[in-house]
């Protein structure tokens, strides 16, 4: 009888290892000044993809609050959203997440403290429809480039023109005669989700796309 038991024992233990194991968490940390992708599907998240030929269409920035993380987003107005919510307004909640590679060394307290001030001075600002390159109004990978480079002095990602985008599309093309009628302005400043997941400057730290 102790020995059958023990083996009862043992197999309930193997088990539950077996099972931990499988329903484990190997999500590292997340750290204040990541960034994060995700997919959204909106007419003018479509047009976006299309122009820039990516799959992300929006993208904002982790702060971490105590042991909690959120997302600084532009959106109407610019914010600060719980994870979890960000993640949920995403296609299939799959995301993305790069990490600054020498972050150790570059977002010191002092530097996150300077980005951390830059992004409070961008909340509840509108949402940039038209993707211009003043402060007046933000759009996603606009007010992550700008914190970036005024808190830390780096630029993650190339600057781009309208110009530079694939415009031929016939859903990029609607969204251009709704907002700009024929006063496109294709020498304005900008910079893409994909220009700064691109940037050699990040590494991947997690991602729900799968692998390819």
């Amino acid at each position: 009888m102790k020995r059958i038991l023990t083996t009862v024992l043992v197999v309930f233990t193997l088990g539950l290892v077996i099972t931990l194991y499988a329903f484990r968490d190997d999500t590292p940390a997340l750290r204040s000044g990541d960034v994060i992708f995700q997919t959204s599907m909106s007419p003018q998240c479509h047009a976006v993809r299309l122009a820039t030929r990516s799959k992300f269409s929006h993208c904002g920035m982790i702060w971490k609050k105590g042991d909690k993380d959120y997302v600084l987003e532009a959106v109407q107005p610019v914010k600060i959203t719980p994870l979890d919510e960000w993640i949920s307004h995403g296609e299939g909640k799959k995301y993305v997440i790069r990490r600054l590679k020498n972050a150790d060394s570059v977002l010191t307290p002092v530097v996150l403290d300077k980005m951390e001030a830059e992004g409070k001075k961008m909340l509840g600002k509108s949402y940039d429809g038209f993707f211009e390159w003043s402060d007046d109004q933000i759009y996603c990978s606009e007010l992550v480039w700008k914190i970036y480079k005024r808190a830390a002095g780096i630029e993650v990602g190339r600057l781009q023109k309208i110009k530079d985008f694939d415009l031929t599309s016939k859903p990029v093309q609607q969204i251009i005669r709704e907002r700009y009628g024929d006063n496109l302005p294709v020498n304005e400043t900008v910079i893409s989700p994909q220009s700064i997941y691109e940037s050699s400057l990040f590494v991947t730290v997690v991602t729900k796309y799968g692998k390819k």
